[in-house]
């Protein structure tokens, strides 16, 4: 099989299962509050990514503790998973799954603004446009479509959303700055993310007795959200002879998605929710369109 194939292989693998994660995270939540439901899913995110690490870069294990990286693994696993997701669950917990997963869907475009504030690299027009027409998305969204009126459905749970996405986008600059591989760098930050979790249930919740299934509903998203699914993803775009096509696939999975919600969470699908997608999506694919140069 050629390379071409599989990574397209891999890359719709990598999307279908980001497809289905939006309802596993409200199916969950019915019976996990949001710090029971990150401990469970990180614990095995890093159990997931401990065995890629082992089978791809054993000696890199080594390195967790050592004092060239303890300090930046505890500082990536305070940022993702332990704040990202606390936020990110609780807003699923209070909006409807169509509304939660396009708005934390905009951190690409974000991650272009914060390269141009640290990175100091230059930010274009076609970003520019591309977040006024994601934003303009997201109040279509939060609005339920009376964005004249600028009444938000619920305010509080947008915010969240949109939060999150701010810290996703921090916390890949962050990832950018440091050379080690992606798997090492989550294997830490997921190590570090868990241990936070647990001192924080410790201190301030409780491991109260759960049903079986919502744990299962925790290790599915700890294995399709946050571990063997980023691997699959990354060995997509190590395989593509066009990276920047590739990753235009990633923006299926959100559409794929809303069928998710819709079958199996009975969410009444709002006319709202759908064109706030299709402009957030259309934003972010804009700015990535480069402008055809003319051969003289």
């Amino acid at each position: 099989m050629k390379d071409r194939s599989k990574s397209l292989i891999y890359s719709l693998l990598a999307v279908l299962a980001w497809s289905t994660v939006a309802t596993a995270f409200k199916l969950t939540l019915q019976g996990l509050n949001t710090t029971q439901l990150l401990f469970y899913s990180s614990l095995t995110s890093v159990a997931v990514l401990f065995i890629i690490v082992r089978v791809n870069s054993p000696k890199e294990l080594k390195k967790i503790f050592s004092k060239e990286h303890l300090k930046r693994n505890m500082l990536l696993g305070f940022i993702n998973p332990f704040i990202y997701y606390l936020i990110l669950f609780k807003a699923y917990s209070v909006l409807p799954a169509q509304e939660a997963q396009p708005i934390n869907l905009i951190w690409p475009l974000l991650i272009s603004i914060f390269s141009a504030i640290f990175l100091k690299q230059k930010i274009s027009i076609k970003t520019i446009i591309g977040l006024l027409i994601s934003f303009f998305g997201i109040i279509i969204i939060s609005t339920h479509g009376n964005f004249l009126s600028l009444q938000f459905h619920n305010l509080y749970g947008v915010l969240l959303a949109a939060s999150s996405s701010v810290i996703w986008a921090g916390f890949w600059i962050l990832n950018l700055l440091d050379k080690r591989g992606e798997e090492i760098k989550l294997f830490g930050a997921f190590f570090f993310g868990t241990v936070y979790i647990a001192l924080y249930i410790l201190l301030f919740d409780s491991f109260i007795s759960v049903e079986f299934k919502y744990i299962l509903g925790a290790v599915y998203i700890g294995i399709f959200e946050m571990g063997i699914t980023f691997f699959l993803w990354l060995k997509a775009l190590s395989l593509s002879d066009n990276k920047a096509k590739t990753s235009t696939i990633v923006y299926l999975f959100p559409v794929i998605s809303l069928f998710f919600i819709a079958i199996v969470l009975k969410e009444k699908l709002f006319i709202s929710s759908i064109i706030g997608l299709v402009l957030i999506v259309g934003g972010i694919l804009f700015q990535q369109v480069k402008e055809k140069t003319k051969e003289v």
